[in-house]
């Protein structure tokens, strides 16, 4: 019989992992590996999120967000189905406070029609108070397929699968470079040495610009690094809301705002804001990395996007200098938890591509050099997205490269 075809995955991530699971299922005689730098899988941006399943209600209709963001969400529903992993439609209210805020709820809302997402409308006050008794505002986007889950618990049985599938898992393995090798197929470099494949897919989250850079990849999109610090409410505010709540998002500035989240254990957090994080791994104390720090100040989009957004900054900054202040503008939307009792969890950090331009990269970002492919962006609802980001990248690898398998 004709030798194996091998692939490499690069990210113990809920992407990298669901990349796999996909390899797995497309080309079952594949011989396959999973590296991850760390010990354990999820252990960056999968294992510090909010949880929310998002229904697709921003996103550009037509865009990969948009797409695989409602093609995701009927995947993961099945995943956690079969896997016996809680998943929790609880709902989501997006909030506005005034009539401005009440106009682009009604742009949301087109999105969100366009985009196919279920059930979704717009609510007065009373329709409001209807939905979420403790929220107040004049007006509310309601999605009820909104949904939340422990995306740690799923990357883990995603990794657990692959075990089980035959994947070799190396845990600890950091990948150097990904390149074309001589005579065909690539090289994957670790510290340890040196591995051929086939093809190899690079799922690296906050290091995919330098994965990419030291692989060959162009330098753009680069990766800056942005915070979320999230506050754990006192038990007795578990049952506070039915769903999540949420305030309507500034357009000019590129984040969703400080909301309310319920887990899927019960507890009810408060979070996250989001400003410049000196560090692309840290998740507690200053939270600072002298490499990384100076990686986005030799940034040049980094300072043009920093100058268009100042006025932004400068609110968040005051969320992340005083808690109070960040839990107000939560109390904002559901009075009740003003003066709540917290504790704070790791903060987390999100990878966010940057042009040189200074703009914020919206969609994802898929990069194909030869062997290797990079993904390049994926933030929000990138976890959402991930089974279907899988099915999108190995699908277009298989294509692309004619991967069928050569038999055992």
């Amino acid at each position: 019989m004709g030798q194996r075809r091998r692939l490499a995955v690069v990210g113990g991530g809920i992407i990298g992992a669901a990349v796999v699971r996909e390899v797995n299922r497309r080309l079952p005689d594949a011989e396959v590996v999973l590296f991850e730098k760390e010990r354990a899988p999820a252990a960056h941006q999968s294992g510090h999120n909010s949880g929310v399943v998002h229904a697709g209600l921003y996103y550009e209709p037509g865009g990969l967000k948009a797409r695989l963001c409602r093609r995701g969400v009927r995947l993961l529903a099945r995943y956690t189905a079969e896997r016996g992993i809680p998943y929790e439609r609880c709902g989501k209210v997006v909030v506005a406070l005034d009539e401005t805020e009440r106009g682009r709820l009604a742009a949301i809302h087109e999105r969100a029609r366009r985009n196919g997402v279920p059930g979704v409308r717009l609510v007065d006050g009373a329709g409001l108070r209807e939905i979420e008794p403790e929220a107040r505002g004049i007006a509310a986007l309601y999605s009820p397929d909104t949904a939340i889950v422990d995306y740690a618990a799923v990357t883990r049985a995603l990794v657990a699968d692959a075990g089980r599938a035959g994947t070799r898992v190396r845990l600890g393995v950091e990948v150097v470079a990904a390149g074309a090798a001589p005579g065909g197929g690539a090289t994957v470099r670790t510290r340890q040495g040196e591995e051929r494949f086939d093809h190899v897919i690079a799922c690296a989250g906050l290091q995919s610009d330098r994965l990419a850079r030291r692989s060959g990849a162009g330098p753009s999109p680069s990766i800056v690094p942005f915070l979320g610090q999230y506050l754990l409410l006192e038990p007795r505010f578990g049952a506070l809301t039915r769903g999540l709540v949420y305030p309507v998002p500034d357009p000019a500035y590129p984040f969703l705002g400080v909301h309310l989240t319920k887990r899927v254990d019960g507890a009810m957090t408060v979070g996250p804001n989001a400003f410049l994080s000196f560090s692309r791994e840290v998740y507690r104390g200053l939270g600072v990395d002298v490499r990384d720090t100076l990686a986005v100040a030799a940034d040049p989009g980094f300072w043009r996007f920093a100058a268009g957004n100042l006025a932004g900054a400068r609110r968040e900054l005051r969320g992340v200098l005083s808690t109070g202040r960040f839990l107000r503008e939560a109390a904002r939307y559901v009075p009740a938890v003003e003066g709540a009792a917290f504790t704070r969890l790791p903060r987390g950090i999100r990878a966010q591509a940057l042009g040189r331009d200074g703009r914020l990269v919206d969609d994802f970002v898929v990069q194909h050099t030869g062997p290797v492919t990079h993904l390049r962006n994926a933030p929000s609802p990138g976890a959402t997205s991930s089974l279907a980001i899988a099915e999108h990248i190995v699908g277009h690898v298989i294509a692309r490269h004619g991967l069928a398998s050569r038999g055992r």
